[in-house]
């Protein structure tokens, strides 16, 4: 793992492999609001995706649609908009805090863990209602969730973490929600199949599922429709123009933003780069580490209940690993596909090498093998149904619609890193989401917003963990291989991945 954490970032390839999500490109994807790149602005927003654009909302939502704010702002891409992870991921809002909380609670303190928790399900929240009152045509949709799991460990560790969580939030509370389902009910009420074959040698038995509120969205039609809402207020975006190097200026308190199409002078400059942070930043190498994840969109088999609508989204959950799959809902483009990613623990040496690697212009055959024969496992054989036969035939074109990859960031903890830069004036970040974004990237935005407009308080510190704070003790930590939502017992390694 070391030798993949040493790999040089690079900044994002040509021609990624074609996401599901931008298949047609939004009409903003090779926005540029000026003809020539504004030479000195106020700040420097790098990167797109739902960080950026919710960073840069959070700086102009004051300003009235039609005006232009106080402050110059300019966000630079590399690419089209949108098009890293947040326009190639599987559309999840799902925090599956219970994962993650009693290692939060073993290593930061139950409190910490709470806050955690918290944040994640009001991000979740956040992101719905936004859609919502802002009319943003991205096929929001809150719903419940459900994690199919297929290991004794797990199934065990997952009763002692809900317990952990129902006992410390209020009775009610929506965060610790949690309801456990035995394999019959699995396999009447979410249709899988009670064995789901052999892998690795390893019979993948159903010990239960465990269901709580979740949600799917279009994350691409999500941010550029965010996008618009901040070009509406004076953003002035510049896509197909990468940031190449920052350089601090003599005065030690200003920055010069370096691009193919010029240099742009700055007083602040904030990094929402994710995975892609330590090609312009390289202090971060080996602190903020690529991870490609995979992801397919697949048509529904044949016998599949609601065809294919399924009121929930899953996850799979084995020994080491995990899928997610999100089923596109009713009365949304492309209704019936079911979007299904992960598989990094399937590949060679458990997905050793999509550590550091930032080339997402392929796929990894080992996990699009595994990936385009999960469903009919997971819900039960075709035709004449060997299992449950749930699946039946595959539509008449074809299983696979859509097969892509996507670079996330990971840090040495597995936490955001979030605030200044230390050590730098007017240098900012919020990056690394270890392909848990959907449910972290809002409120880190707006928690980054109040640090940098002075209101870094007890306010904020009441509702954003200390954890999430960049600092020279975080960057120190060795790299080691972690993943969000690991197993559901402290301590280990997180397993899994996927940019869901």
């Amino acid at each position: 793992m070391d030798e993949r954490a040493k790999t040089r970032v690079t900044l994002p390839r040509e021609n990624p492999t074609p996401s599901y999500w931008q298949d047609p490109p939004d009409d903003i994807a090779d926005q540029r609001t000026t003809k020539d790149l504004p030479s000195h602005v106020d700040i420097v927003i790098i990167g797109s995706g739902i960080t950026g654009a919710a960073i840069a909302w959070n700086l102009l939502k004051d300003v009235r649609p039609g005006e232009k704010g106080s402050r110059n702002i300019v966000m630079v891409e590399a690419r089209q908009a949108c098009s890293g992870a947040t326009g190639r991921n599987g559309g999840h809002t799902k925090a599956a805090s219970y994962r993650s909380f009693l290692e939060h609670a073993s290593l930061l303190g139950t409190p910490a863990a709470v806050q955690i928790a918290r944040l994640e399900y009001d991000n979740i929240q956040a992101i719905h209602a936004f859609a919502k009152e802002h009319n943003i045509p991205c096929d929001s949709n809150p719903c419940h969730t459900v994690d199919i799991i297929y290991d004794q460990a797990q199934w065990t560790a997952a009763h002692e973490a809900v317990a952990a969580m129902k006992a410390a939030f209020p009775e009610g509370d929506p965060v610790g929600e949690y309801t456990f389902h035995s394999p019959a009910e699995v396999q009447s009420k979410f249709h899988c199949a009670l064995d789901a074959g052999t892998i690795a040698g390893e019979p993948q038995t159903l010990y239960g599922g465990v269901s709580y509120p979740a949600g799917s969205i279009s994350s691409y039609a999500f941010t550029t429709g965010l996008l618009k809402l901040c070009l509406s207020r004076g953003l002035n975006l510049q896509t197909n123009n990468p940031a190449t190097s920052l350089m601090k200026n003599r005065d030690e308190r200003t920055w010069t933003v370096r691009t193919p199409r010029g240099n742009i002078w700055t007083k602040d400059i904030i990094l929402a780069t994710n995975g892609y942070t330590a090609a312009i930043a390289p202090t971060f190498q080996g602190v903020i580490v690529p991870l490609r994840g995979q992801v397919t969109a697949q048509r529904p088999g044949s016998n599949l209940s609601e065809k294919g609508c399924l009121p929930t989204t899953y996850s799979f959950i084995y020994d080491k690993g995990y899928e997610y799959m999100i089923p596109r809902p009713k009365g949304s483009r492309n209704e019936g596909d079911l979007v299904i990613g992960g598989g990094l623990v399937r590949a060679k040496e458990e997905g050793l090498g999509e550590y550091g690697t930032t080339d997402d212009t392929t796929v990894n055959e080992e996990i699009s093998t595994y990936l385009k024969n999960t469903l009919t496992r997971y819900f039960g054989g075709g035709g004449g149904g060997d299992r449950n036969g749930n699946w039946g035939d595959d539509h008449p074109d074809g299983r696979i619609k859509k097969e892509w990859t996507g670079i996330m960031g990971y840090t040495p903890d597995g936490f955001p890193m979030v605030g200044a830069v230390p050590g730098e004036n007017g240098f900012w970040m919020s990056c690394s989401f270890q392909g848990h974004g959907m449910v972290l990237c809002w409120m880190c935005a707006k928690a980054l917003v109040e640090m940098m407009e002075g209101r870094d308080n007890k306010e904020l510190r009441g509702w954003f963990p200390e954890a999430f704070r960049v600092g020279f003790e975080r960057m120190r930590k060795r790299f080691q291989g972690r993943l969000h939502t690991s197993v559901a017992v402290p301590p280990g390694p997180a397993v899994g991945g996927g940019s869901g």
